[in-house]
């Protein structure tokens, strides 16, 4: 898939809202801090230095801001959820780090031109829906010569073959590019072409931990939004029919014995380079 190469218009505005009240339901936050050393692994990726001015972009519960403000970065979180940044927040303090806290939304950041060295987002800006204007207010609000780190989920990868379990039994919107095209590198080369200098990326690994494929699915339909309203959009035998294919998905990619989960899921590390 190429960008814009869809025959629909979609209604980015009435998708954005959706969005936003799918990452309210559940709670994200219970997800997010197991993956934080996705953020700690992109801070060293950009090499980040102190005195850096940082925003993290779609941040969730502040995974990239933590691993920024740990390095001593003039650090901004952003988020379109208010909750999430709340719950960042709270980390923040709890362990003493220096972060400025904004709600914004990443399709229209409230900052002017070059005003960061870098942008990071984890697993964030991957899922605002209209993604030509996401690459460009990051690059926007970046100076020439900054960096904007990424870590995007693949569309081969554990996350990306997911939601594709999930859009078998809840469609997603008509004319949308799956989030997971992040993960693809040709599509990142399209979507930042003739603006940046240079894009390296790694496939990188993140294995999720957890006690069996039925603990999985209660953590994820209880906390992710995605799965979350997923289940609840679907009848009994709907659910029970998605359950069964999640299943079988983290049955074959479980690495971890038939007494543990473990599933590897591949993700993208991007590192930009703005001209």
């Amino acid at each position: 898939m190429k960008l814009n190469d869809s025959p629909f218009a979609p209604n980015f505005a009435a998708i954005k809202q959706k969005q936003q009240a799918t990452w309210l339901s559940g709670d994200y936050a219970v997800i997010g801090t197991t993956l934080q050393i996705v953020g700690e692994s992109l801070a060293e990726a950009v090499d980040l230095r102190a005195g850096e001015r940082v925003v993290d972009v779609a941040a969730g519960n502040g995974n990239a801001t933590l691993a920024a403000a740990r390095r001593f970065a003039e650090t901004t979180s952003t988020d379109y959820v208010p909750a999430l940044l709340d719950k960042g927040r709270a980390r923040a303090e709890a362990e003493g780090l220096s972060a400025r806290f904004l709600e914004a939304d990443v399709e229209e950041l409230p900052f002017a031109d070059a005003s960061f060295d870098v942008v990071l987002s984890t697993f964030g800006a991957m899922f605002a829906p209209d993604h030509a204007r996401t690459a460009s207010e990051m690059l926007r609000v970046l100076r020439p010569g900054g960096r904007i780190g990424l870590a995007n989920w693949t569309p081969a990868g554990f996350i990306g073959r997911l939601f594709k379990v999930i859009g078998a039994h809840v469609p997603p919107p008509a004319g949308l590019t799956p989030p997971a095209m992040w993960g693809n590198e040709p599509y990142l080369a399209e979507l930042f072409n003739g603006r940046a200098a240079s894009i390296r990326a790694e496939r990188r690994i993140f294995n999720f931990r957890y006690g069996s494929a039925a603990h999985w699915i209660q953590v994820f339909r209880d906390y992710y939004g995605p799965t979350h309203k997923a289940f609840a959009a679907l009848p009994a035998d709907g659910q029970g029919a998605l359950e069964r294919d999640i299943v079988a998905l983290l049955t074959e990619l479980n690495v971890g014995g038939v007494h543990s989960l473990v599933v590897p899921s591949e993700y993208l590390e991007i590192v930009i380079t703005k001209r």
